[in-house]
């Protein structure tokens, strides 16, 4: 069996998978650091952490309570946010690899660090384990330079600042779960508490939404998305460093628009003026990225709908379309976002290659 891992700063998911790719069991654990809470299956339970390591512990314990030995468990396989330049291609875990995943904590400091806390604490608990990653910015990273590029100074670029797009994990398992139904032009919308489309052609990406980090693109739950530099900067002079990052990224979006909520659910049942205007802002925002990727695409044949709000509010997809009614009839796909099992298809394929 295959134990996938989803690490996030204070929270751990699992997957566990056999050789079939069929689901066994799935849980999490939040609140790492401290007090929080844990879901394995059907069951739930209180539990304090103290790190990603003891989380860890927590839910291997409940997998050994639900009768499933250890020792099945044959290789782990983890989801990391940035791969950069150099990862491109899902890989198994070495030296080098990690030191490679540990260089682009400068390009994605909320992200890669839990992602190489996860890694440790397989290595602490199963050190017999072999381990793999896969990269959500691996799937854009054939895109074209004049996608990719920044038009900064040779010197800027080297350093790294240049689009990479995110949530690539999604838009290959959409890639494959359309299989035979793929067009030859998509456009891919994931639509959850982040927020990005993707111009796909015949199975590629070839531009995306998200760029040098995953704050640029349409209206998120709590970030901004596009918003003009010399704006950002007017922040930082007024925030400070870390307050300008802490509002762009947790504090706007949806939830700042609103003053309420980012969860889209509450805020389509709620008719105050301000959560009207979040909704109509979010909407607005996506059918003005969807443009430029449709002229990316010169043309689309297919639209496809994923994440929590794509799948699972039909307001919200019948609002877009309503919106890209111009493009006249065009076939649209609900495709359930199933990141963890990509991850698990990329790994067992680097076993089976071994």
């Amino acid at each position: 069996m295959l134990l996938v891992l989803n690490t996030g700063s204070s929270s751990i998911k699992l997957a566990l998978f056999n050789a079939a790719l069929d689901l066994v069991v799935d849980g999490t654990v939040t609140g790492v650091g401290g007090a929080g809470h844990m879901a394995l299956g059907e069951n739930k339970q209180n539990v304090t952490t103290a790190n990603h390591t003891e989380a860890l512990d927590c839910l291997l314990a409940g997998l050994t309570a639900r009768g499933i030995a250890l020792s099945e468990i044959t290789g782990a396989a983890h989801r990391v946010v940035h791969g950069g330049r150099s990862l491109v291609a899902p890989t198994r875990i070495t030296t080098k690899t990690l030191a490679r995943i540990e260089a682009m904590i400068p390009l994605a400091p909320l992200h890669n660090p839990p992602a190489l806390a996860g890694m440790a604490a397989v290595t602490a608990r199963l050190p017999h384990l072999p381990q793999f990653a896969s990269f959500d910015t691996a799937f854009h990273a054939g895109q074209p330079d004049v996608a990719t590029a920044y038009a900064l100074p040779r010197a800027e670029r080297d350093k790294g600042i240049r689009r990479y797009g995110f949530h690539g994990l999604s838009y290959a398992g959409m890639v494959r779960q359309l299989g035979a139904n793929l067009p030859p032009r998509l456009l891919a919308l994931h639509l959850g508490a982040g927020v990005s489309l993707c111009a796909i052609k015949d199975g590629r990406s070839i531009a995306t939404s998200m760029g040098y980090s995953p704050l640029s693109g349409p209206t998120m739950a709590t970030r901004t998305g596009d918003i003009d530099g010399m704006a950002v900067l007017r922040l930082a002079q007024d925030h400070g460093f870390d307050g300008a990052a802490t509002l762009l990224n947790k504090e706007s979006g949806l939830l700042g628009l609103s003053g309420t909520s980012a969860d889209m659910r509450a805020l389509l049942a709620d008719t105050s003026p301000e959560a009207t205007f979040a909704v109509e802002h979010f909407i607005y925002s996506i059918v003005h990225q969807a443009g430029g990727l449709i002229a990316a695409l010169e043309g689309v044949d297919a639209i496809a709908f994923t994440g929590g709000i794509g799948e699972n509010s039909a307001p919200i997809r019948e609002r877009i379309m309503a919106r890209l009614a111009w493009l006249g009839e065009k076939p649209i796909h609900i495709v359930p976002a199933d990141e963890e099992r990509q991850i698990a298809i990329d790994a067992m394929a680097l076993i089976s290659a071994t």
